[in-house]
């Protein structure tokens, strides 16, 4: 079965710094039939002016994996980390037992659109933990490039949950394919670009939730930047 989650269904909101679209109930944006995907809780396409950005603020016990498509994010953390995170680069911060963070668009004149991605931990009250690694353009150019696991195979970045994430840049006419394992279960989202996911369009900023199906055909449609979560 899968259940399409299109882009102008999902929550909207425009604070002028920020125009931000909320898949699942988030902040001030609540709705029971999308508060969370199996371990997925939070998938936020954000932009983010010149200049502006998250101040320091807390969180515990959440897998956060952040995936830059346009400009820079500069990142700091109590646990003593900072850098400018950029397309290609796949951030990771298990929150743990807590930590704080802040996050701004460095740049004055370059606009910021990033993912944000919430997923529960397997164990609440950990370590807080820190990550970011890169993928080149050719590792995920017409194939799925696992960027991050529970195990941290294939170089990708490990984390506390038993997902899988992978990511894939698709020209019109790539078709790439994945088998779900028995029961297991898949998210994907169209970040850029238009493909069909087994035989149905999604768009640019559409979503699906899929359960029941062995296995998933993504076909490029308009050049396209997508994301597949396999989930327990």
């Amino acid at each position: 079965m899968i259940t399409i989650r299109k882009s102008a269904d999902r929550g909207h909101f425009n604070h002028g710094w920020l125009d931000t679209h909320f898949t699942f109930s988030f902040a001030d944006y609540f709705d029971p039939q999308h508060v969370q995907f199996r371990t997925l809780r939070v998938l936020n396409d954000d932009r983010v002016a010149p200049g502006a950005g998250f101040p320091e603020h807390p969180h515990r016990d959440m897998e956060i994996v952040t995936y830059v498509l346009e400009g820079g994010l500069e990142h700091r953390d109590s646990m003593g980390n900072g850098s400018v995170i950029r397309p290609g680069d796949v951030q990771y911060m298990s929150a743990g037992k807590g930590v704080t963070h802040s996050e701004f668009n460095p740049s004055k004149t370059e606009p910021l659109r990033l993912l944000q991605i919430w997923m529960f931990p397997q164990a609440k009250g950990l370590q807080p933990a820190y990550d970011q690694k890169t993928f080149s353009e050719e590792e995920k150019r017409g194939k799925l490039r696992l960027v991050a696991s529970p195990d941290g195979r294939d170089g990708s970045v490990k984390i506390r949950q038993d997902n899988e994430l992978y990511a894939t840049l698709l020209s019109p006419g790539d078709v790439v394919r994945h088998e779900l394992q028995p029961e297991r279960h898949a998210y994907i989202q169209v970040a850029r670009g238009s493909v069909t996911l087994n035989g149905k369009k999604l768009e640019e900023g559409d979503g699906a939730a899929v359960s029941s199906e062995k296995s998933l055909e993504l076909a490029g449609v308009k050049d396209a930047e997508v994301l597949l979560f396999d989930l327990p």
